[in-house]
């Protein structure tokens, strides 16, 4: 009974410590600065290359990782994996991804580096987190509707890193 506390311990500490980790790398790389995340979007003015390069660097860590799921199936802990099939693009993704891309080029926070400044208690970024936990909902909501009357399940869309 002792084993089973710990590895189910272990399984629960494992995604605090991955989000730990996430943040820090937010932390340093910078990227929990707006203006930073901004001055990336301004293509026409004084660009600034550093979330490119983060997001760079975030892909060569994850391809592996996801190649590496893929192929056996399972997580660490052995449970069954459980990815995406659907590659249709739909309405619903096409309009959360433009709304997702709006709020990130008028705020400069995109839902990670947002959650950990509200951490914060900053008002601007209490509002933020308020407003995508808000949108959440409303979109929980919307397809949860949607799911009683469908047969199929919607997944749910991915944010960026």
């Amino acid at each position: 009974m002792t084993s089973v506390f710990r590895t189910s311990t272990f399984k629960a500490v494992i995604p605090l410590l991955s989000g730990l980790l996430f943040g820090a790398g937010l932390i340093v790389s910078g990227m929990t600065d707006p203006q930073r995340v901004i001055g990336f979007l301004d293509v026409a003015g004084h660009w600034n290359p550093a979330l490119a390069l983060v997001m760079g660097g975030a892909v060569l860590v994850t391809l592996p990782a996801f190649a590496w799921a893929r192929r056996g199936g399972r997580t660490v802990f052995g449970d069954a994996l459980s990815l995406p099939e659907r590659r249709t693009i739909t309405r619903p993704l096409i309009t959360g991804s433009i709304l997702f891309g709006i709020g990130w080029g008028l705020s400069g926070v995109c839902p990670g580096p947002g959650l950990l400044l509200a951490a914060g208690a900053g008002r601007d970024a209490l509002l933020f987190a308020a407003s995508m936990l808000a949108g959440m909902f409303i979109s929980d909501l919307q397809r949860g509707l949607k799911r009683s009357d469908r047969a199929e399940p919607v997944p749910a869309v991915g944010e960026c890193g």
